[in-house]
């Protein structure tokens, strides 16, 4: 994995806002669910910027993000958001997606998850 360059600020919002009093991979998953949907201003339109194997969407494609999608995994890996895509609602992770003309809230949101996933830190 490539190293990236740690964020001081964005590191302390992290630990001090969302992970902290977080013992375990359960309660780090709740954690992170709890500060999105505080944070993110529903719906919004985003951008396909990591294509995958396992999601429909291509580089560039534009999505309608409608709400977190809580699944209450018993091992949770990913965030995933409700999206609607050419006429059709399907679950889309949010590490995929960046947001197309939020609110600076929701920017910096998306950001951090983006952030907490390229640092290799899971729940």
């Amino acid at each position: 994995m490539a190293k990236h360059k740690i964020d001081q600020a964005r590191e302390k919002r992290i630990e001090i806002e969302i992970v902290v009093d977080c013992y375990n991979e359960s309660e780090r998953y709740s954690a992170w669910i709890c500060y999105l949907e505080d944070k993110l201003e529903f719906p919004f339109r985003a951008r396909c910027v990591a294509a995958r194997k396992s999601s429909p969407l291509k580089s560039g494609e534009k999505v309608e993000i409608m709400s977190l999608l809580d699944e209450d995994c018993d091992e949770p890996s990913e965030i995933f958001v409700q999206a609607r895509w050419q006429g059709r609602e399907l679950g889309l992770p949010l590490a995929q997606l960046e947001g197309i003309g939020v609110s600076n809230q929701t920017a910096e949101a998306i950001a951090d998850w983006h952030y907490w996933r390229a640092h290799g830190y899971s729940f």
